[in-house]
């Protein structure tokens, strides 16, 4: 007996995997499993280019909206929300659909994670501490001295995940990137395709510029300020592209333009670090076009097709 396929688009920011699955999902009776560190938070909207809820109602979508504000989802966490969502759906006799750009996520679900040591807040405080006191920096020089491959994929500005890195390799007095290997828990019981959008450079930077620009026109900074209000300024979506510039902005440290400009260069920026981290995801079928081109679309749904009749 074959085992059910589970499809998995990933791609940088812009690249239109949104308009891919859905159509994908349309065609193949699919159901669509978001993979977005940020699109997990209810009252995030405008800055998470989440699908619209018109598009929720065409076709079933999971793991969008599953957490407040005040909440933390862990990678761990959305693995095991993440697993039992594919299940479920291939249950139905329908085709889970795994989407999104969130490449720890990603890999949480597919390739599971290691038993790293209990989460520790006294140090992570500190190493919060640190970073407002000595910068982003200089965290990441001790990160490149005990786990030296770690900081080679994780940004420095990218504090979070510089920070857990830290954690799990003080805490455990080894690196991170060691106790990857071991105990890993990776998904069984399915036929995994996975596809990877990569389009030109230039235009998916051109559209990366306009979608920041559009996040701000079209209110960005009125659902920050209220999110702020509401949740604190520490909350944690709020440090994510886009929210992270607003807030700057609203605290008077740079011009609406400087804002605009910030959040186009961060998510510039954030792109090349998703295709780094992807390009090493194996057995990826790589197209080159955006995913809403129609002859992007037809000939992946052929792809998919071919592979749900074996």
């Amino acid at each position: 007996m074959s085992l059910p396929l589970l499809v998995v688009l990933l791609g940088p920011t812009a690249s239109g995997k949104t308009a891919l699955s859905l159509h994908v999902a349309g065609r193949l009776q699919g159901e669509i499993v978001s993979c977005d560190s940020v699109a997990v938070y209810r009252e995030f909207e405008i800055g998470t280019a989440k699908p619209s809820h018109e598009e929720r109602r065409r076709v079933p979508h999971h793991l969008i909206d599953i957490a407040g504000p005040d909440e933390a989802i862990t990678a761990g966490g959305y693995s095991r929300l993440a697993r039992q969502a594919v299940r479920e759906i291939a249950a139905r006799g329908h085709l889970p659909i795994v989407v999104g750009g969130s490449g720890l996520y990603l890999r949480a679900l597919l390739e599971g994670l290691f038993a790293g040591p209990p989460r520790s807040e006294a140090l992570r405080t500190r190493l919060r501490q640190r970073a407002m006191e000595r910068g982003a920096d200089y965290l990441h020089k001790l990160l490149r001295r005990l786990d030296p491959a770690a900081a080679q994929t994780i940004h420095a500005n990218d504090v979070p995940k510089v920070v857990r890195a830290l954690e799990v390799s003080i805490s455990a007095r080894a690196p991170m990137t060691g106790l990857w290997q071991k105990g890993r828990d990776p998904l069984l019981g399915f036929n995994i395709l996975r596809i990877g959008l990569s389009p030109d450079r230039e235009a998916l930077y051109q559209r990366i510029n306009h979608r920041a620009r559009e996040m701000f026109s079209s209110g960005i900074l009125e659902e920050t300020r209220t999110l702020a209000e509401r949740y604190g300024a520490s909350a944690w979506p709020l440090s994510s592209l886009g929210y992270k510039q607003a807030m700057q902005h609203l605290r008077g440290e740079i011009s609406l333009e400087q804002a605009i400009a910030a959040a186009q260069q961060g998510h510039r920026n954030y792109a090349k670090r998703q295709m780094t981290w992807f390009r090493r995801e194996p057995d990826v079928h790589w197209t080159t076009g955006f995913g809403s081109d129609p002859a992007v679309q037809k000939e992946l749904e052929d792809l998919i097709s071919a592979k749900v009749r074996t």
